[in-house]
C-alpha cells in the first residue's frame, strides 16, 4: 500500500518530465522550421526547465522521499502493534518466537518494547537471560519492591523501568509505579541513610 505522499511525488515528477518533453519537442520543431533561433531556443529551454520543470521535479522528489519515510514509520508502528498484541494476548512469550513471527532481530524487539513502554502502552517484565517476555497488569507491578521473576530487591533504572540486579529482568511500569518505588525506598531508610 503506497502512501499519498509517494503517489503525489510520482505524479509531480511525471508531470515535470512530460512538460520538459513537450517543450523540448516544440523548441526543436521551431528551430527546424526556422521560427526560433538557437539562442531563443536555449533561452526558452532554460525558462521551461527553471520555471516549470525544476519545481515540479523537486517537489515530486520531496513528496516521494517523505512518502517513503511515512511508509517506514507506518510499518514500524504496525510491528509494534503486533508485538503488543502478541504479548498481551499470550501473557508470556519467548523472544525467539517474536523474532520468528515478526521477522525482527532481538535489538529491534528491545527498541520497540522500550518505545511501547515510553508511550505507556506496555507493562510487564522481561527476562533477557532466558529470553522471555511477560505481560503483567500495571496494578500488579506498581509499588512492588521485589522482582516478579526471582524475588530479588528491585532498583530504579529509568523512567518507567526497574531492573533486577540479580536476574537481569527489566520491569516496565506505568507512571504511578515509578513514583511508588522511590517513595517506598525513602521510607525504608532511616535519617542517617543506612538501612537498619
Amino acid at each position: 500500500m503506497s502512501s499519498s505522499g509517494r503517489v503525489i511525488g510520482l505524479i509531480l515528477i511525471a508531470a515535470g518530465v512530460i512538460i520538459a518533453g513537450i517543450a523540448g519537442a516544440w523548441l526543436l520543431s521551431g528551430m527546424r522550421e526556422g521560427n526560433v533561433q538557437g539562442s531563443g531556443a536555449l533561452f526558452g529551454l532554460l525558462f521551461v526547465v527553471l520555471i516549470l520543470v525544476a519545481p515540479l521535479v523537486g517537489g515530486g522528489i520531496f513528496f516521494l522521499t517523505r512518502g517513503r519515510a511515512e511508509e517506514k514509520a507506518t510499518e514500524r508502528v504496525r510491528g509494534q502493534r503486533r508485538l503488543l498484541d502478541m504479548v498481551t494476548t499470550r501473557g508470556q512469550l519467548s523472544i525467539v518466537d517474536v523474532a520468528l513471527e515478526l521477522g525482527m532481530t532481538r535489538d529491534q524487539i528491545e527498541s520497540d518494547l522500550y518505545d511501547l513502554v515510553g508511550l505507556g502502552l506496555f507493562t510487564g517484565y522481561v527476562d533477557w537471560r532466558k529470553g522471555v517476555l511477560h505481560s503483567v497488569e500495571a496494578v500488579q507491578l506498581e509499588g512492588r519492591q521485589t522482582c516478579p521473576n526471582c524475588g530479588g530487591e528491585l532498583t530504579l533504572a529509568g523512567k518507567g523501568l526497574i531492573k533486577c540486579p540479580y536476574c537481569g529482568a527489566e520491569i516496565f511500569l506505568g507512571s504511578a509505579g515509578t513514583r511508588a518505588l522511590p517513595l517506598a525506598e525513602a521510607e525504608a531508610l532511616p535519617a542517617g541513610g543506612r538501612a537498619q
